[in-house]
């Protein structure tokens, strides 16, 4: 391989804005030409990287020629047998090694490329917090590389149907045919107030309970209006003073107030480390149950890696 046979001309790109320029260079850049170049690097020579790569060494040598037409050094130079990196050709190294990996990483289609990866799930603010560090525990004990991202849920189906996240966690009951879950537990509903409320000094009892004004938490989506309509007969014609769609400014106000709420028990046992909230022993409430499942699409089940995770976060629950 003769360095000082380098071509005249190299290419060369225009000035304009940095993302063009990036496009632009690739373009001109053949990407095979830099496995070729790891090859040579890594295995120091070009008989060496044409074995590895099933390729002649005429061939590599000529991707080497492409190479000093774009980067401006000889990147390697003959010694003995075998070839040497240039200065150059080692820093180009540290970076393409790198962008290799990551795409190795990327494209990883049997679960067995020990690289970052991240894995999105979509939960609600509450079921986040009450979830998120059980689900992060478990999944960072079987993959330790694995990166977790937690996004809020807007339109669950369709998050799931366009592979915007891999995962939901959630209450609502997902029907669309694209769609698979597994049921992660059923958490019973308490009647919560404030500490030393003055509900507490009698008993528990519709009437009972009637004077006092309550919260409502807004729940989006039609697999909650049986539950919605079982709560109203419960409490018939209950006032409800105060709504949201967030179960934290509910337990907030809950403790500073007089008003009751209602929420899942492991979501009361939870908050109630955060504000003084006591539960109202309700049998009726209590027998009525919300149903957390994790969803996925059913195409996500050919990825290993997912499919893995997915079972993972069964086996927690």
């Amino acid at each position: 391989m003769d360095y000082n046979n380098l071509p005249d001309k190299r290419h060369s790109e225009p000035s304009g804005d940095a993302k063009p320029q990036i496009f632009r260079t690739l373009r001109n850049i053949d990407l095979n030409l830099l496995t070729i170049f790891e090859a040579v690097y890594v295995h120091k020579g070009i008989v060496n990287a044409a074995k590895i790569l099933n390729l002649t060494p005429s061939a590599i040598s000529q991707s080497i020629q492409k190479l000093r037409a774009i980067f401006p050094d000889p990147l390697f130079i003959r010694k003995g047998q075998g070839v040497t990196p240039t200065a150059y050709a080692t820093h180009l190294h540290e970076y393409i090694s790198q962008g290799l990996e990551s795409i190795l990483g990327a494209l990883d289609l049997t679960g067995s490329y020990d690289k970052q990866r991240t894995i999105t799930i979509g939960t609600t603010p509450s079921v986040g917090a009450l979830l998120m560090p059980q689900i992060y525990h478990a999944i960072k004990q079987y993959a330790p590389q694995l990166l977790i991202r937690n996004i809020p849920v807007n339109d669950a189906e369709m998050q799931l149907g366009q592979f915007q996240t891999d995962l939901i966690v959630d209450a609502n009951n997902l029907n669309a045919r694209a769609l698979s879950h597994n049921l992660l537990f059923a958490d019973p509903l308490v009647l919560i107030c404030r500490k030393n409320h003055p509900a507490l000094n009698q008993p528990a009892t519709a009437e009972n309970l009637r004077p006092y004004e309550q919260t409502l938490l807004i729940i989006e989506g039609p697999s909650m209006n049986s539950l919605r309509q079982r709560l109203n007969e419960i409490f018939i014609e209950r006032p409800v003073s105060f709504s949201s769609y967030n179960m934290f400014t509910t337990a907030a106000l809950v403790g500073s107030s007089d008003l009751l709420g209602i929420m899942p028990a492991r979501m009361f046992t939870l908050l109630r480390n955060c504000w003084p909230l006591e539960q109202i022993p309700f049998a009726p409430l209590n027998a009525e149950t919300v149903e957390i499942s994790l969803y996925y699409n059913k195409l996500s089940l050919r990825d290993p890696v997912l499919e893995n995770v997915i079972n993972v976060i069964r086996q927690a629950f």
